[in-house]
């Protein structure tokens, strides 16, 4: 069940457990696999946990929901699978002609999308709206091996979560501003140094100042991040500057801010996992609200606050 992934995924258990305990849930989350072996089998324990009445987060050998979901047979849970290289568009147009029926068993639904980077435009089309505003009862799980090759359009309608032990491969001489350019500004035409330095110093910045951080967010951030795309991409850098922080504090290999081990040891020395993790959580959170807020100013003190919050 969940809680047998408490050790091996902090982040990503916290996140759901908290979620379910709280009744909180996405309507859509998107998990990059990466290289995590067991991502279907946590997959697959969550959504025992979401769809159990119970919400059990350990085994339960008596509970007949647990069991029809651990063998594939609840029949509120459909799983959309590629079709060729493509997942086609009247599969979901199936999916969601089948989940506007009222259920058969339990009151909730889930869908499953593996492979959500082979949503073609036309396919993701059909099925934004349905991810965006699914009745209350319906949570969408996207999966990828491959996050930034799932179309933007998704990608900014669900909740991301990474599993741990995601490698990403770069060449020897990469350093930390060409790593994150290959990750989130592959399209981009301009130089983005500036504004990839300035998500880490802010980081850096709010980790010893705390608080007083809004006293200085223009210098650190308004004049650089001036709109929803900019610090839609800079909150990723954080997240990913986050994870090496946590990397570093379980003295695992730090994969991608290679040029900055000292600060992000220092950092990870400050903090306890418990605080990074929620730092983490509350940042993946404020991401998503992004595209909703007019002022982006009130965002980032929102961010600030919350953030001192978690210590």
């Amino acid at each position: 069940m969940l809680d047998d992934y408490q050790k091996e995924q902090p982040i990503i258990y916290r996140i759901l457990k908290n979620a379910i305990i709280k009744d909180e849930c996405s309507h859509a989350y998107l998990f990059e696999t990466g290289n995590y072996s067991k991502s279907s089998e946590f997959i697959k324990a969550f959504v025992k946990a979401l769809i159990c009445p119970n919400h059990h987060m350990i085994a339960s050998s008596d509970c007949r929901y647990c069991h029809l979901v651990e063998t594939d047979n609840f029949p509120e849970i459909k799983v959309i699978n590629p079709d060729g290289f493509w997942i086609k568009k009247d599969a979901l147009i199936a999916l969601q002609e089948e989940f506007n029926k009222k259920p058969i068993m339990g009151d909730r639904k889930v869908y499953i999308i593996n492979g959500a980077d082979k949503l073609n435009k036309q396919s993701a089309n059909s099925i934004l709206k349905f991810i965006e505003e699914p009745d209350n009862n319906i949570t969408a799980l996207l999966v990828t091996d491959n996050l930034y090759s799932v179309m933007p359009t998704i990608r900014s309608r669900c909740q991301i979560l990474s599993f741990q032990n995601v490698k990403q491969t770069f060449p020897e001489q990469f350093q930390t501003t060409d790593k994150i350019t290959s990750l989130l500004y592959r399209d981009s035409e301009t130089d983005n140094t500036e504004k990839i330095n300035k998500a880490i110093e802010f980081v850096n910045y709010y980790e010893k100042n705390h608080l007083n951080t809004i006293l200085y967010m223009n210098k650190l951030w308004h004049d650089y991040q001036k709109n929803k795309e900019d610090c839609d991409k800079a909150f990723e850098i954080m997240i990913l500057y986050y994870k090496d922080i946590l990397s570093a504090k379980l003295n695992r290999k730090i994969s991608i801010f290679t040029d900055e081990v000292e600060q992000l040891n220092k950092i990870a020395n400050q903090n306890t996992i418990e605080n990074i993790c929620t730092k983490i959580n509350i940042i993946m959170e404020l991401k998503q609200n992004i595209k909703y807020n007019a002022n982006l100013n009130l965002l980032m003190d929102k961010l600030v606050i919350k953030l001192e919050g978690g210590i």
